[in-house]
């Protein structure tokens, strides 16, 4: 495919999706956006079949000179064809989820969902800096749309809330961009990963990212915008934000703030380590105290992103891997677990907890699969959860034997309200009439609920088809830490400190033993 702009195609076809289905009417809309989404879905595999991994680090790319600072430049490494991959899987399922419960103004609610398609997948494969910007932004618009226009009762409050606190952090982000863009003479983010910035101007870059990137995680304090949206978002929204949105402020750490950064990020580690910590704990408590559904699977989305943070933030390939694959673990069970919340609601219209009950009864087949993604999520072995925390918590226990005790608290935490919440909704008595005259699955819904628990399984059961594409990127950008690796606790031995060089050469060694 040497050449062929298949990454400009996939932002194409979705896009001109969207304009189709602002002219015709509501069915025809809903045929064209599954057809979009899925057609975007068969490029998707074609491009992890040609992808090479172990090849180039930078492959499928793209440049055209569009005037001077800005170009139309794209590329992937393995971590964005992780990311792009996660984005054209779950949109046909989000389009599914919408197949019957979106009634007013289907075309343009259609449209708003293949124009964030686009914009998802523009950030993944942007190698301008601007151009990242411009989509990095962008895609608060289509789902400030989502919210406000297709939400619930209070859906205008927790679309401003939502858009202003993206927003305010944005702008920062921006000025720092030019002020690298100043320094650099370029706006190629490969070349940027490479450069080294003066550490005391990294520090102050560092925070101006950080503060779009923290509150698109989201990560505690400034999440109290992320419940409010999951509320009053339609099912589709809150699959999309869970799974694809959250993930770039992880990506933005990934491929902005540790490669262009990494004497601040190692300055900065501490801070991440305790804001990560006291997510994990304080947002786990909330979430086993709350009657709402939505709610609860929204705090825990606070929760397992604070996992990723740490994990990115160890400093070590362990912690990198295992950051990635939480993301593309919690993208598929929160969306999952937010679908399986739509199923029942189109039925009974409450998301109140103690409506439900004993519903395995009646929904034999739901109750398999809302098992199997609380399962997911509380990271059982065999399940996709269990790769990312276990490689995670591994990580970080090499920089801070403290952090990673207080980190599986959280861990235990989850268990207790995933497995309260599910006991509440599925099993026990059936105390209310209407929850126990509900049918189970239908065949749309078993389409949309297969396929992810296929996927969940696969990457609990075998996780290298995930760990290979993303594994030399990873060396790369951990090789590119290991001038700033922090010393941690875990790495005390007789009394000293084991120097950062010496730690990264027995790393080296045990993962080629491995």
């Amino acid at each position: 495919m040497n050449g062929f702009p298949i990454l400009t195609l996939m932002l194409l076809v979705p896009l001109v999706g969207a304009v189709a289905c602002l002219l015709v009417d509501a069915t025809a809309a809903r045929r064209i956006a599954l057809a979009a989404t899925l057609l975007d879905f068969v490029l998707g595999v074609v491009l992890w079949a040609n992808f090479d991994i172990g090849g180039a680090q930078w492959q499928f790319t793209e440049r055209v000179d569009l005037f001077a600072g800005f170009s139309w430049a794209l590329g992937i490494d393995g971590i964005a064809l992780l990311l792009i991959a996660l984005t054209v899987f779950l949109m046909p399922v989000c389009i599914g989820a919408s197949w019957t419960s979106i009634e007013k103004r289907v075309g343009e609610y259609m449209a708003a969902f293949l124009l964030m398609e686009t914009l998802m997948i523009g950030v993944f494969a942007a190698q301008d800096l601007y151009l990242f910007y411009i989509m990095f932004e962008a895609g608060l618009i289509p789902m400030y749309l989502i919210i406000g226009i297709w939400g619930g009762q209070d859906r205008i409050y927790a679309s401003y809330k939502f858009f202003l606190y993206t927003l305010l952090g944005s702008v920062l982000m921006l000025i720092a961009m030019m002020r690298m863009v100043n320094e650099a003479g370029t706006t190629d983010i490969p070349t940027l990963m490479a450069y080294d910035f003066d550490p005391k101007v990294q520090t102050w870059l560092w925070l101006a990212f950080f503060a779009s990137f923290a509150v698109k995680m989201p990560m505690w304090p400034v999440h109290t915008w992320l419940p409010d949206a999951h509320v009053q978002a339609p099912t589709a929204g809150s699959v999309i934000l869970a799974g694809v949105l959250l993930k770039m402020g992880g990506y933005g750490f990934i491929r902005f703030s540790l490669p262009m950064f990494p004497e601040a990020s190692a300055q900065f580690a501490p801070l991440i380590w305790g804001l990560s910590m006291a997510a994990v704990v304080i947002t786990s408590l909330i979430a086993l105290v709350q009657h709402d559904i939505k709610k609860l699977i929204a705090y825990s989305s606070v929760a397992h992103m604070a996992i990723v943070t740490i994990g990115l933030f160890a400093f070590n390939a362990q912690g990198l891997e295992g950051s990635m694959i939480v993301m593309l673990s919690h993208g598929l069970v929160a969306g999952a677990l937010f679908l399986c919340v739509g199923v029942i609601y189109d039925r009974l219209h409450t998301r109140e907890i103690d409506r439900y009950g004993g519903i395995a009864i009646n929904m034999p087949k739901y109750a398999l699969f809302f098992l199997l993604f609380t399962m997911a999520s509380i990271g059982l072995p065999g399940t996709s959860g269990f790769v990312g925390e276990f490689l995670s918590l591994a990580g970080i226990y090499q920089a801070s034997s403290w952090v990673a005790l207080v980190s599986t608290t959280g861990i235990i935490l989850g268990a207790a309200y995933m497995l309260y919440l599910d006991r509440r909704v599925a099993f026990g008595e059936q105390k209310n009439a209407d929850a126990a005259a509900m049918p189970d699955l239908g065949l749309r819904e078993l389409a949309m609920m297969v396929p992810i628990a296929a996927v969940v399984l696969w990457m609990g059961i075998y996780p290298e088809t995930f760990l290979a594409p993303m594994r030399q990127d990873i060396a790369a950008l951990d090789a590119r830490l290991a001038r700033a690796r922090p010393e941690g606790d875990a790495r005390l031995k007789a009394g000293k400190a084991q120097p950062a060089a010496e730690h990264s050469a027995t790393a080296a060694a045990h993962e080629g033993a491995h």
